[in-house]
């Protein structure tokens, strides 16, 4: 962590005038600022790395910071509105602006977005897979950090929110505190079949809950009950789930788009009538882990007895898919997404305006209304 908060650091990853501006600060002479930073959209609180990141840099500085926001961690807050205030030297402080900036917006906007998709789908169980969306680890630690923050939110109004997540190395944000997973696609090809690849996952990690993976072979339904009869005893106690990944190039096994309609009218009668656009219509029934193969993979699994047995859903869950499920109230127990990153990602630049210098309140034109809350 020193590394990313030495002066050598600061300097290499600092916006060129704000160095310049230091420069000339220590030729005419430093004076008390207080910034405050806003976000163009509304999001969710989630302050606290960047937070931790500039009282480090004071301890390193050996000067103190200043940080206080109107918010909780958690809080919503609306467009433009000052989630942050930080005040301290000017020297101190304008060479810092680039770097809390870059840990503040983005971590609001994905905490938002998780916060909204474990408000759609409250029974749902969900399993924070961003690691491999991520640009690198400093950016991984920021998204899972912030879907945490997202999810205890929602907690708060009684969703399951997230459990967990893929990677050891930011397990500590849920509940679990262990990273979470089973196997990839790749041992099922490994193996040859998907019912071989369950028996030597089973004969490493006995105990381990097993989660099957059906549709390497196109074969979601065959292989999922083709696994539930094998592992019968683990089935009927709940040991046993299937995770639907199928990829939207095709639909599940059984599955076409006619039939598709049929089946969320059979589970989830009046649900189509609901959708908004071409992308809701879509995940509601068609092709790859739409709701309707997500119901008609239930209706199988209870059909053959095995009612116990839960459903993982994966593969592009953005806040759009979650709201699409929501409409049908698909039969989903867990799922597994890194979608809560933000799609549009202008939408999360953060800005920080100096609005006090010394004892005088002081801001550019048009951005006057930040002198409200002024610090």
């Amino acid at each position: 962590m020193n590394k990313k908060t030495n002066s050598d650091f600061i300097k290499s990853y600092t916006d060129s005038y704000f160095l310049k501006s230091k420069e000339i600060i220590e030729k005419n002479g430093d004076i008390s600022v207080t910034y405050a930073v806003f976000i163009r959209r509304p999001g969710i609180v989630a302050l606290k790395l960047a937070i931790d990141w500039i009282k480090q840099v004071a301890k390193e500085r050996k000067i103190k910071i200043q940080t206080t926001s109107p918010f909780k961690e958690g809080e919503y807050f609306g467009a433009g509105e000052p989630i942050l205030f930080i005040k301290g030297s000017f020297k101190h402080l304008v060479d810092l602006e680039t770097l809390f900036l870059q840990k503040i917006g983005p971590a609001c906007i994905a905490a938002a977005n998780a916060y909204q998709m474990c408000m759609d789908l409250p029974k749902t169980s969900f399993i924070a897979m961003d690691a491999r969306h991520c640009a690198g680890s400093e950016m991984s630690h920021l998204m899972s950090y912030a879907s945490s923050v997202g999810s205890k939110a929602a907690k708060k109004k009684k969703a399951k929110g997230f459990i967990g997540t893929s990677i050891k190395a930011t397990s500590h944000y849920y509940p679990s505190n262990k990273a979470l997973g089973t196997m990839p696609h790749a041992i099922i090809g490994y193996a040859g079949s998907t019912l071989e690849a369950v028996k030597m996952f089973h004969q490493s990690f006995p105990k381990n809950d097993l989660v099957v993976l059906p549709d390497y072979f196109g074969k979601e339904i065959t292989d999922s009950i083709q696994v539930c009869n094998h592992f019968d005893r683990l089935s009927r106690k709940g040991k046993v789930l299937i995770r639907l990944d199928t990829p939207s190039g095709r639909f599940i096994e059984g599955l076409d788009t006619s039939n598709s309609y049929e089946i969320l009218e059979k589970f989830s009668p009046g649900s189509i009538k609901e959708y908004r656009s071409d992308d809701e219509l879509r995940h509601l029934v068609g092709p790859g882990v739409s709701a309707s193969a997500i119901w008609y993979l239930r209706s199988q699994l209870d059909k053959f007895g095995f009612q116990k047995v839960k459903i993982i859903a994966s593969s592009g869950f953005t806040n759009a898919k979650c709201r699409a499920m929501a409409i049908s109230n698909a039969p989903i127990d867990i799922i597994g997404t890194g979608s809560y990153l933000p799609e549009k990602w202008s939408e999360t630049y953060a800005t920080a305006d100096i609005i006090k210098y010394g004892k005088t309140p002081r801001v550019k034109v048009s951005r006057e209304y930040l002198l409200k809350k002024i610090k």
